[in-house]
């Protein structure tokens, strides 16, 4: 039979339903994109080097992230904590001879004791801690709080002393420490009594701005991490300091080195208790210590997981089903369905280090099956993001992530007549 037929001059070529299997990788670099559109690199569009054509699956290869996240931010919600004064020091009749820092120490009493039904708050710095900074971050800013709430009620913080020179003062009363063997914060104070105020409706207020100033964050609610607090070791109830047991100070017993500064009254030239990290102030007498301490280990880890969504044009790419972080609501109280996501993402990618560094991979490989093959992918959308819906901050750093693109090409019909030299043994290929 003819391969012509009578309307033109050209072969019919028979579909022969073969098909070349071709793997293309493109590789993405965050800085690729338009930063002008795209300020943020954890969620972006971008334009591949050329038009990919009957994609049989998609696979994310390898990536290379930069471990530079803040576990502590704004919109994390975890930067502030609330605490009050239960029973404060009061000098009078405790024998304070110098008059002037008598009359200093009775000005701080005075504007503390009429502020004692509210409460102070303090926010640490953005960024990420090690368990001793986290302690002096918080001993530094307890202290500066209550000094400058002081100031701002006008308070002379400042007395003359026996040779008539003017001594500043610092409020220093807070101590908080870090146990390294038990794994957990003391909070502790030298004259007075305190409260965390880990049930303060301030907590749930912050999400909740946080969600409106955080471009592109949908921070769902979470019973474990909801405040600074959580991450300290606390539950979500109030926490108040008491005194220790022997009445005068707290004492580590692993660490010699602790307790040792100048002034400890309880080590003196190397002699007495060694490891007594919270004593009364010498200056206040009659003063007593009160201790806190967090009932759980810190968590400063961060995230275990960075979850990537990917999509072309408006079609999502995604297939992995997500749970939720369990919340109530009149859908969770009145419905025995659930409120997780399906198809909330491409990938779930584990964090394996923390700030500084980076971290490669290539072993799981998360893929996206089209049946029948999607005709052209041309462009594709990436956004990176935590589990409970934060995008995730790169800052200025870039990372790189590796597509597969597995293509069908279709095959021309060939028949190829082989005969072996010598043999007259004749092979037919296609």
């Amino acid at each position: 039979m003819s391969q012509w037929t009578t309307a033109q001059n050209r072969p019919l070529i028979p579909n022969a339903n073969d098909y070349l299997y071709e793997k293309k990788y493109v590789s993405i670099q965050s800085d690729d994109r338009n930063i002008i559109k795209y300020p943020n690199s954890s969620d972006f569009t971008i334009q591949l080097p050329q038009d990919y054509l009957n994609v049989q699956y998609i696979q994310l290869a390898s990536w290379a992230f930069p471990a530079n996240y803040s576990v502590f931010s704004k919109c994390s919600h975890n930067l502030t904590l609330y605490f009050k004064f239960d029973s404060l020091y009061n000098p009078a009749g405790q024998g304070i001879t110098n008059v002037s820092f008598a009359a200093l120490q009775t000005a701080i009493y005075n504007q503390l004791n009429a502020n004692l039904a509210n409460q102070y708050t303090v926010t640490i710095e953005n960024g990420f801690y090690n368990p001793t900074q986290m302690a002096t971050e918080l001993t530094n800013k307890m202290n500066d709080t209550i000094q400058s709430y002081l100031i701002s009620q006008g308070v002379e913080m400042s007395f003359v002393d026996d040779d008539e020179n003017t001594i500043p003062y610092f409020y220093s009363e807070f101590v908080i420490i870090y146990n390294t063997v038990g794994q957990r914060l003391w909070f502790g104070n030298r004259s007075s009594i305190f409260t965390l105020i880990n049930d303060s409706i301030l907590y749930a207020s912050n999400v909740l701005s946080n969600n409106i100033s955080c471009t592109g964050s949908n921070i769902l609610p979470s019973f474990s991490n909801w405040g600074l607090p959580a991450y300290l070791g606390f539950f979500h109830c109030n926490s108040s300091s008491k005194a220790p047991d022997n009445g005068k100070y707290v004492r580590f017993y692993y660490d010699d080195t602790i307790g040792t500064e100048t002034g400890n009254p309880y080590y003196l030239d190397g002699y007495g208790i060694a490891g007594v990290w919270l004593y009364p102030n010498i200056n206040l007498p009659g003063a007593q210590v009160s201790v806190l301490t967090a009932p759980q280990k810190i968590n400063f880890i961060g995230p275990s997981y960075l979850y990537m969504e990917l999509k072309t044009g408006g079609t999502s790419l995604n297939g992995i089903d997500e749970t939720s972080p369990y919340n109530v609501s009149n859908f969770t109280s009145t419905t025995n369905q659930t409120n997780s996501s399906v198809n909330s993402c491409f990938a779930k990618i584990p964090i394996p280090t923390t700030p500084i560094s980076q971290w490669f991979d290539s072993e799981m490989k998360p893929y996206k099956w089209f049946d029948p093959p999607a005709e052209r992918i041309s462009q594709v959308s990436v956004k990176f993001r935590f589990h409970n819906g934060l995008l995730a901050d790169f800052g200025n750093f870039d990372y790189s992530i590796l597509l597969e693109f597995n293509l069908l090409k279709p095959c021309i019909l060939r028949n190829q007549n082989i005969t072996t030299f010598g043999s007259g043994i004749t092979k037919t290929n296609r």
